[in-house]
């Protein structure tokens, strides 16, 4: 019994454990963390850049990572036939309410602004393809 009683201890002290951790649920359409708002930006880009030709992202292609264990979902825009090639441009959102940031070399080029003003405006709900 007294081997026991070690272990009933600990059980009892792990019963009292103040509060589980927190896991976010799986987003829903129209809210505004990072997951929820980097799939309206993915699908948006995909659309509006990629399918459409935008001649800014020739020769690239959409890698997502929504499901990233960083938490911080996003968009990677890399070689086309290359997906694990250094990606031209990035999209990462983070936090609830999310704050979405776009870098790498595309935005340090001429299509900077638009690329800015597309993921703005995307992340804020509209589809649009132009402003």
């Amino acid at each position: 019994m007294r081997r026991l009683a070690p272990l009933a201890a600990l059980a009892f002290l792990a019963a009292c454990q103040a509060t589980p951790d927190v896991v976010q649920g799986p987003s829903r359409p129209g809210d505004d963390s990072a997951l929820s708002t980097m799939e309206r930006v993915a699908v948006a880009a995909q659309k509006c850049w990629f399918a459409a030709g935008d001649p800014a992202f020739k020769g690239l292609a959409m890698s997502p990572e929504l499901t990233s264990h960083s938490g911080n979902p996003r968009i990677l825009a890399v070689p086309r036939g290359n997906v694990g090639g250094l990606p031209k441009l990035v999209v990462e959102a983070r936090g609830n309410p999310a704050q979405v940031a776009a870098y790498g070399p595309l935005m340090a080029g001429p299509d900077a602004g638009r690329i800015s003003a597309d993921v703005s405006r995307w992340s804020r709900g509209s589809t649009a393809c132009t402003a």
